[in-house]
This record gives C-alpha cells, sequence and structure tokens, in this order.
C-alpha cells in the first residue's frame, strides 16, 4: 500500500512550488464495466443529498474544525474572494472527504489539479466541476442528468465516491488510483501533480494549549503518607 506521505518524499524538489497555482490538468476517467453489487454500492453512496452540515461529539472536534476552516479559507481566499462561498465550498469538501474515508488535503490537491478550483470548468474529453467528473459517472450510479455535475456538492460527492472506488480497487495504491481517477493508470505526471498541489492544503493542527497556573495561587500542597 503507498500513502500520500510516502509519495510525497518522492517527488522532485521544487514540483510542489511549481504547480501550486498552475493551470489544470484535467483528463478523465474511462468507463469501465461495473459488477451491479459495486454499482449498486456507489449508487448507495451517492444517493444521500443530505445538506453538509458539520456534527461534532465534543467541543474539542468542533474547534478543530474551526482552526482548519480559518487555514484554509485564507490559503483559498486568492481564488475565492467572496468569504461565504469560500466557507460553504470549503465545509462541503470537509464533509464530503470524510464521508468517503478521503484525506481532505489529498481531496483539495486533486481539486487544484482537475479544475483549479473553478466550478464551472469542462476539460476536452467533457469532463466536468470541480472534480472533473465525467458524465457518463450521472448514466452508471446516478439518474442520468450530466448538468447537476456543475452542482457544488453533487460534483464533490461523485468525485469523492468515485476516487474511493478507485483507491479500493487498487488495494489502498493511491498513485494507481490517481492515475485511474484521470485516465492515466501507471503515468507518474498526473499522481506527482496532485501530491505536489495536496501540500498546499496540509493542516498540522497545534495542540491545545494548557493553562498556566495561577501565579497568585500557592502550589498544591503533596499529600502527607502515613506517619
Amino acid at each position: 500500500m503507498i500513502s500520500r506521505r510516502d509519495c510525497l518524499k518522492t517527488l522532485p524538489a521544487g514540483l510542489g512550488l511549481a504547480l501550486a497555482w498552475g493551470p489544470a490538468q484535467a483528463g478523465g476517467q474511462i468507463e469501465e464495466p461495473l459488477a451491479d453489487s459495486v454499482r449498486n454500492v456507489l449508487s448507495s453512496a451517492i444517493a444521500n443529498s443530505a445538506p453538509p452540515v458539520p456534527e461534532f461529539t465534543d467541543v474539542q472536534g468542533r474547534l478543530a474544525y474551526l482552526r482548519w476552516l480559518g487555514a484554509m479559507s485564507r490559503r483559498l481566499a486568492k481564488r475565492k474572494t467572496e468569504w461565504l462561498e469560500r466557507k460553504e465550498f470549503l465545509q462541503t469538501v470537509w464533509y464530503e472527504s470524510r464521508r468517503a474515508g478521503l484525506d481532505t488535503g489529498l481531496v483539495l490537491g486533486l481539486i487544484q489539479v482537475e479544475s483549479n478550483f473553478r466550478k464551472f470548468a469542462v476539460s476536452s474529453v467533457g469532463a466536468r466541476g470541480y472534480m472533473q467528473v465525467m458524465p457518463f459517472w450521472t448514466r452508471v450510479i446516478g439518474d442520468g442528468d450530466a448538468g447537476k455535475l456543475f452542482h457544488m456538492q453533487t460534483n464533490l460527492r461523485f468525485g469523492c465516491v468515485i476516487l474511493r472506488h478507485y483507491i479500493d480497487r487498487e488495494r489502498g495504491d493511491l498513485f494507481m488510483a490517481l492515475g485511474r481517477y484521470n485516465g492515466s493508470r501507471g503515468k507518474p505526471p498526473y499522481p506527482n501533480a496532485v501530491f505536489a498541489a495536496s501540500k498546499n492544503w496540509d493542516f498540522n493542527d497545534p495542540p491545545p494549549v494548557e493553562s498556566s497556573p495561577d501565579p497568585g495561587k500557592p502550589p498544591d500542597k503533596a499529600p502527607s503518607g502515613p506517619g
């Protein structure tokens, strides 16, 4: 199994900077026959259209999410200048990537390479939207309406589910799965571009700062032992 971290270590020096905000390099997934069981699983994953509202079981989880949201918003500000648009987009990416069991930074890197964060991007082979989903997917696992791929949540839902499917098919090998997503399986340019771009979206949440003791409070007495 090849992880994103392992692939990043093999990138040539400077490639991340060279690809940081370069032109989109969209390709197109290739239609492959799917077993009925696989098609049903993918269709079920697509069907739930509940709005992406993050839910948290504790305050710390919510605060960690808000710190991530603030950091990503600052990085994305040049591409999406309106705060509400950035917030909705990042919230949806966070929700859909986690729903599919994907690394959020990897998904943002893929979006950067595929569409350069353009909602209505269309490639030369007809791939659409942020994650450049090929229209045949709406026929294979959706309702057949390719126009919905320009809807933000629908596009991100399809893209994340498809990428998860390819990762599973490649037994966790991200390099091969990304190549399959782009229609260039086994060739390094596209996976390397995504891994490089994903560096822009890494987020290391600092540990919570422990409160310092009150200087005016006397230190606790050590418990006395048996006399």
